[in-house]
């Protein structure tokens, strides 16, 4: 044991109906077959910021990597929406100066005017956040086009700290990890390098192939589910 070491972690309610309600369907969707007219679609988005360096950095040589000073200059931040659908390899990463209702709102006309033009509907796994609502819509557009976007759209969330259920997330840690971890200065630089990554990752077909579904989490996670006493 190492008591002085601490690491940050998703905890999920023990015996929670409404937790192993949203896993459950989530856990259901990914086990779908693969449907062009109705795509199982997940979606997640984080905040970056882009800074400059107060320090020049040192280059790396044989003997070891580059090396930057600790110190650094705020330059702004903005936001990264990442939609991804696993059972086609495909990712799509849309970078926006905020991260309200209305940036949510255009993002999914984004995807469902352009990406997903012929689609009949589009099914859409994404966390509870306040800003992934279908009343961002209506906040957004016209009654007559916020009508016309949810009739074309299903959203299924994810229970409260089951963010881990969201193949969206892995996408994003993988994009943080191959691309934005290291510092830019500017907004330019950021959108170029990621539209970079994500033309070479959809290139390749990378995907993620989950395999844990429902009927493993009632072994593997029994404890999250309510105890049923019988008569």
């Amino acid at each position: 044991m190492k008591p002085h070491l601490r690491q940050c972690w998703v905890i999920p309610p023990e015996q929670n109906e409404e937790f192993v309600a949203h896993m459950e369907d989530v856990l259901g969707l990914y086990q779908c077959p693969y449907d062009e007219k109705n795509p199982v679609v997940c979606m997640d988005e984080q905040p970056f910021q882009f800074v400059s360096e107060v320090v020049q950095p040192i280059s790396a040589t044989e003997n070891h990597p580059e090396r930057y000073d600790y110190e650094y200059r705020r330059n702004g931040s903005l936001n990264v929406f990442m939609f991804t659908e696993p059972l086609a390899g495909w990712r799509k990463v849309i970078i926006t100066d905020s991260k309200t209702k209305k940036d949510w709102a255009e993002v999914i006309m984004y995807l469902l005017e352009v990406e997903y033009s012929t689609a009949e509907k589009v099914i859409l796994i994404c966390d509870n956040y306040p800003t992934h609502t279908i009343g961002a819509l209506y906040l957004a557009f016209s009654p007559e086009v916020a009508s016309r976007l949810l009739k074309r759209l299903e959203i299924h969330y994810t229970p409260k700290h089951g963010s881990w259920l969201n193949i969206a997330e892995i996408e994003l840690s993988a994009l943080t990890v191959q691309c934005l971890g290291r510092r830019f200065e500017k907004r330019e630089n950021v959108v170029s390098e990621v539209n970079a990554w994500e033309s070479s990752r959809n290139k390749n077909q990378k995907s993620v192939n989950w395999r844990f579904t429902s009927s493993d989490a009632r072994i593997k996670l029994k404890r999250l589910y309510p105890q049923i006493l019988m008569a």
